[in-house]
């Protein structure tokens, strides 16, 4: 048996280490949607233009996913880990600190830069520390609290605006950053790769440019004179799309060999992800507005009302497999996909005088369905995939994940724009009207990705689910479930 490379005393330590950080960094993205209505109203703006906030970060943590390892790697495993944490904990004061849109828009890339690398990372030093057959209990325990993050973020950012500032909700983030950057210097191993790996810059520059241009584009087209602005950014990020994968395939090592697409599920599961996640992928930054802005609510009735959407995602987790062994993937998606679309659109029918249990029930209902879809649609992705392909197609899928994200907000905010939803004069029955007319649109194209889905071979799946590859190869950057 091969010795360790980590002492026993990181080893008892570091999957809470790890553990608070995914916590951490889950909380954050969640609690910061409550607080929207209220960081709009501190800085006299109005809260359906403060997507950026969000999309901000979800497109740093996407362009940065693919460098994680080889950063990793390359500087060594706990210098990197600290330097994410601190940048990620710098972030959080600054963003407390922030005076204005811009400011705070700023601060979150500073923010992003750090959690870009601390998932992939983190799961990296446990997947290096303990052996194969430890992998999975560990990895187990270390999720957990990352799921709770969703569940708690509403809740206590609808507590911390409504009875303190919305400053807090990035304060909390200082005593946990502080811990967590003594407890890396004193338990996390420091592991560098057995052979460093070269890099490819090239092809990561044009394939996170062209990311950033076409999320960009969707941000800066806020009425007519912006259309062309819009144009010209979503054009270059395609042509800088197309320059990637012509370079690719001269390539040796490219950054995403274009082999990924000749395994058929691998191909069927990102084009999946991407239609199925524009679709869904904005509801948490929505939903909070919508309760907010259009229903009336409290900051924090609103964070009590998301709760159903988080433990139904939970739970349902625990049935997914069942699910995909007995009906098997294709069966599953094309039906989930139908009822996320059917759930979204009967928001349209949701109104100030709505039934509370009415909602929450379609609140519960739709949180499950996506828990089922998002774990279906990441295992088929990765399930084909041999070793030699793991890893680069895992970190594709992870930005993928993250990129569906940020452009799902910013288009959700673009349609928002586009029915009225931001015009100066609105009145509250306009907004209402932006508001269903904007979940009917994203319920169709959610629903629309069942087309996608359909491809998928009948029986893949029914019997159990077999995988060639591992998710938690090489760079540790395995899927999150957002």
């Amino acid at each position: 048996m091969h010795p360790l490379p980590a002492k026993p005393e990181a080893l008892r330590w570091l999957p809470l280490l790890v553990a608070a950080a995914f916590f951490m960094q889950l909380l954050d993205a969640t609690i910061l949607n409550t607080a929207i209505p209220s960081i709009a109203r501190s800085f006299a703006c109005d809260p359906l233009q403060l997507h950026s906030l969000v999309t901000a970060y979800m497109l740093t943590v996407c362009v940065l996913i693919p460098a994680s390892g080889w950063v990793s790697d390359r500087f060594g495993m706990r210098r990197t880990f600290l330097t994410a944490i601190f940048l990620f904990t710098l972030g959080s004061l600054l963003c407390a600190l922030s005076t204005s849109v811009e400011m705070m828009t700023a601060c979150r890339v500073v923010q992003g830069i750090g959690g870009a690398f601390l998932m992939p990372v983190g799961r990296l030093a446990i997947l290096r520390s303990y052996p194969r057959w430890m992998f999975v209990k560990v990895m187990n325990f270390v999720t957990i609290p990352g799921l709770l993050g969703p569940l708690l973020g509403p809740v206590l950012g609808g507590i911390l605006v409504q009875y303190a500032t919305w400053h807090w909700i990035f304060l909390i983030n200082i005593p946990v950053g502080i811990a967590g950057f003594w407890a890396t210097r004193r338990f996390m191993p420091d592991l560098h790769a057995v052979k460093a790996q070269k890099f490819d810059w090239k092809g990561f520059l044009l394939f996170s440019g062209s990311a950033v241009l076409l999320s960009v584009s969707l941000e800066s087209a806020h009425g007519m004179p912006d259309k062309l602005h819009m144009a010209v950014l979503g054009s270059a990020g395609v042509l800088l799309q197309l320059l990637y994968w012509l370079f690719a395939c001269r390539s040796g090592a490219p950054l995403f060999s274009p082999a990924l697409f000749r395994i058929r599920n691998f191909a069927i599961g990102i084009a999946g992800n991407l239609v199925c996640r524009l679709g869904g992928s904005c509801l948490p930054y929505l939903m909070p507005l919508f309760f907010q802005v259009a229903l009336g609510f409290s900051a924090f009735k609103s964070g009590l009302f998301l709760l159903p959407l988080a433990l139904s995602n939970l739970l349902a987790k625990t049935v997914a497999t069942r699910l995909i062994k007995t009906l098997g993937y294709r069966t599953i998606m094309i039906l989930n996909t139908v009822t996320i679309g059917a759930m979204l659109v009967c928001f349209a029918f949701i109104t100030q005088s709505s039934d509370d249990l009415t909602l929450l029930a379609l609140l519960a209902v739709l949180g499950a369905a996506n828990s089922v879809q998002f774990t279906c649609m990441n295992t088929l992705t990765l399930i084909d995939l041999p070793d030699e392909y793991a890893s680069s197609g895992n970190s594709l899928l992870s930005m993928i994940m993250q990129l569906s994200i940020a452009i799902s907000i910013a288009a959700a905010s673009l349609l928002l724009d586009a029915l009225g939803g931001q015009d100066a004069g609105r009145s509250s029955d306009d907004v209402m009207t932006a508001f269903h007319a904007t979940f009917v649109t994203i319920g169709c194209l959610c629903a629309l990705s069942s087309l996608v889905f359909s491809r998928v071979d009948r029986n893949k799946g029914k019997g159990g689910i077999r995988r060639s590859a591992s998710p938690e190869k090489a760079d540790g950057t395995g899927p999150e479930e957002a």
